[in-house]
């Protein structure tokens, strides 16, 4: 089952469980997978719909931080929540020891030598973590990494 059929079932099963955030939130997401289907006008692929469920994740945390920042706890809990439905669906993200691996690899692959090979590094790695790894974790590893030489 795809992750378009998955999140219509868990969004039938939240209605029925009368679960509001899951309810409202799986609609957002299938919202904005709608929009992206018209701005491409055809079907998305597996990948592009796990590209929107980051891009959905990455809105909430970037509300968590600004809602904390302006003393809204409520509002960032709530956040929270509805970041944890939807990196349900995501895949498995990388621990940080799995992401040192890749950009050591990497870092010898594109022969790094110093800290201004950086966006060369962050190039070649991105692509071999997309989806599963946050992008300022991995850039924070890449620029340890590159330091150390």
């Amino acid at each position: 089952m795809g992750l378009e059929q998955k999140l219509m079932e868990d969004m039938k099963s939240a209605m029925k469980a009368k679960d509001q955030l899951r309810l409202e939130t799986i609609r957002g997401v299938r919202a904005q997978l709608k929009n992206a289907e018209l701005s491409k006008s055809g079907s998305l692929t597996e990948e592009e719909v796990i590209e929107v469920l980051i891009s959905a994740a990455k809105k909430r945390k970037e509300a968590i931080e600004q809602y904390r920042l302006a003393g809204r706890e409520d509002r960032a809990e709530t956040e929270a929540q509805e970041l944890k439905i939807i990196e349900a669906y995501l895949p498995q993200q990388m621990t940080p020891d799995d992401i040192a691996r890749v950009v050591e690899e990497t870092i010898r692959e594109v022969n790094a030598a110093s800290p201004k090979d950086m966006g060369k590094v962050m190039g070649a790695v991105m692509p071999k973590v997309k989806g599963k790894a946050d992008g300022k974790v991995v850039q924070q590893i890449v620029r340890e990494k590159l330091a150390a030489l």
